[in-house]
């Protein structure tokens, strides 16, 4: 196997989802294009241009809205589950393994092995930051994303106000008023609702060969056990 092919199986599930990603963009901006000018239209406006329209603020905040709520998603999945459990879960650690769990477990410091991350090994501050790395970047992440999406909304709202003849609001008043909190909780709900729902059902229903499944056969109290 030559080193191209090489590399697409061995980074596959994120090259796929990758594309797929920059699919649902490509759709996302022409059926919101299409939409965004049927709304022009309707109001005697002038339709705009596929440029123009992914590069607004409709577009923008649209995108950044999505965003945000998954990696909150995320953030508070990985968060959570050092110290909740769910029994019976793949997705959930063993009742006797709750919390950070000890140094010899995580192979940090004078358990690590030759293999392990150099910032596993060295202790102190940098093996502190390590592992906490990925809460922290999905932290870092979503709140990047609520900030494009406070500042998108604040001028897609703007404009909107403009185009009533009403006065535009501020960002302080606008991270607060009920357009930025409606747009948002849709958001937050939908994803509390799957991850949770994906919780549960993989206590009872299975996948097989799916690492977020447990064993078609396994019990279904068994926890912390992909298949």
């Amino acid at each position: 196997m030559n080193r191209a092919l090489r590399y697409v199986r061995h980074n596959g599930l994120s090259l796929c989802f990758g594309l797929l990603l920059l699919g649902a963009l490509v759709g996302q901006a022409f059926a919101g294009w299409a939409d965004h000018n049927d709304r022009l239209i309707a109001e005697r406006g002038a339709p705009i241009d596929l440029v123009r329209y992914v590069t607004s603020s409709d577009f923008a905040v649209d995108v950044a809205e999505n965003w945000q709520s998954e990696y909150l998603q995320f953030f508070l999945y990985i968060l959570l589950t050092v110290w909740l459990i769910q029994l019976g879960s793949p997705e959930s650690k063993h009742p006797p393994d709750i919390g950070v769990e000890s140094d010899k477990q995580q192979l940090v410091g004078r358990y690590a092995t030759k293999d392990s991350p150099l910032w596993a090994r060295v202790g102190g501050w940098r093996t502190a930051v390590f592992s906490r790395s990925l809460g922290l970047m999905m932290l870092v992440l979503f709140l990047l994303s609520w900030f494009a999406q406070s500042v998108s909304g604040m001028s897609a709202y703007n404009a909107e106000q403009l185009g009533n003849l009403q006065d535009p609001v501020g960002y302080v008043e606008y991270v607060f008023s009920a357009d930025f909190w409606n747009r948002t909780l849709q958001n937050w709900q939908s994803e509390f609702l799957a991850i949770g729902s994906m919780a549960v059902f993989s206590v009872y229903l299975r996948q097989r060969g799916s690492p977020e499944s447990k064993p078609v056969g396994a019990p279904h109290a068994r926890t912390e056990q992909s298949g």
